[in-house]
């Protein structure tokens, strides 16, 4: 069957690719790396430091499942070159549609596992802290950035990622003024790094009388979740502790205590705010994370003058400043406007399918260098 040659040719340029994709990962390295925490885990005493043996530990973790992960990707190219050459030798057209079905399952598992390699930067393997903010448009505005929240955690839930809520403000009459969030799991903030910016929205608006055409405009920050090892000192006398109580979601409980928690560092100006959790010990302790991320990427900043590598260029969040463009009228696209990647489909956009974006995006980072 023609099929058959098809998928054969196919899965012959794949031979050098997984070649490729095995250096680029650096699995021998891993591997061997492996090996040399696992001996030291055998060391006597290795327990007497528990912080250090745990960290190891989870270290051990992290690399094995990268070696897991691409062993299983080999694997699943050699069990489709055996049941596409079993199907061509009987010539079964229902074996070639499960060939064609493994084979569209395989491009993209090569393809999530690709984009690993260009996770180069020094925190891209963190956690990922994302607070967008409301920007032009009033009502229509605050109804954008709740879009756009929804957009982001359908996308992190279909890739595995743990959504945390952290702080969250109702808008006046519908939507959010603002929302902060975490995406634990590995590699977020790599991921992320190519939605900050100003997104823009192009619509008939549901709050208009009218039906007029309204454009609006919502932000997104992205900054890394730092781990221990990362020391910044915050003197206590510089912050400013405000406690309320918690809006929206949360149950009695959240609404009844004050138990959220406003930290304002006074001599940056850097606020942030946790209301999710039901103590205000952890409010405040997620509250101080969060602040030492944005410490940490000032600092930077003060060194080496572009505080864009963590936290994104600061526009205006309005006309002219936007990364991307949501059109639902007159006609339907959604448009990068960094990279030139489009897509008609908004809907889909909106659901979570924003890795034709993301790969454009870091593809291109990789092609500047």
């Amino acid at each position: 069957m023609i099929e058959y040659d098809q998928y054969r040719q196919e899965l012959g340029q794949f031979t050098e690719k997984l070649d490729q994709l095995r250096l680029a990962l650096h699995i021998d390295h891993v591997k061997d790396e492996i090996g040399e925490l696992e001996a030291r885990a055998q060391e006597p005493g290795f327990w007497d430091d528990v912080e250090r043996a745990q960290k190891i530990q989870t270290k051990v973790k992290h690399l094995q499942k990268k070696v897991d992960r691409f062993n299983g990707l080999h694997q699943e190219y050699e069990d489709l070159e055996i049941l596409c050459e079993l199907g061509s030798e009987v010539d079964d057209p229902e074996i070639a549609v499960e060939v064609g079905a493994n084979l569209t399952k395989f491009r993209d598992d090569f393809e999530q596992m690709r984009l690993e390699t260009l996770f180069t930067g020094e925190y891209d393997d963190s956690n990922a802290i994302l607070t967008l903010h409301a920007g032009a448009g009033g009502t229509e505005a605050q109804d954008w950035c709740e879009m756009l929240y929804r957009m982001y955690t359908r996308w992190a839930e279909a890739h595995g990622f743990e959504v945390k809520l952290l702080d969250m403000l109702d808008g006046d009459e519908a939507g959010l003024k603002s929302v902060s969030f975490m995406l634990n799991g590995d590699n977020a903030y790599g991921y992320m790094k190519s939605e900050i910016g100003v997104h823009r929205l192009v619509r008939i608006s549901p709050f208009d009388s009218s039906g007029r055409r309204h454009t609006s405009f919502a932000s997104l920050e992205v900054l890394p979740e730092l781990d221990d090892s990362i020391k910044i000192e915050i003197n206590s006398e510089d912050l400013r502790v405000d406690t309320y109580r918690s809006s929206g979601a949360g149950g009695q409980h959240v609404n009844k205590t004050e138990s959220a928690i406003r930290i304002t560092h006074i001599p940056t100006g850097c606020v942030v705010s946790c209301q999710t959790q039901r103590s205000q010990i952890q409010n405040r302790e997620t509250a101080m994370n969060m602040l030492k991320s944005k410490l940490f990427a000032l600092a930077r900043a003060a060194q080496m003058d572009h505080i864009e590598d963590l936290k994104g260029n600061q526009m205006a969040i309005a006309w002219g400043s936007q990364i991307r463009s949501y059109v639902f009228c007159p006609y339907t696209m959604v448009k990068d406007t960094r990279t030139g990647f489009e897509v008609i489909d908004v809907d889909g956009v909106m659901d979570g399918n924003l890795d034709g974006f993301i790969n454009a995006y870091l593809s291109g980072m990789k092609a500047e260098k």
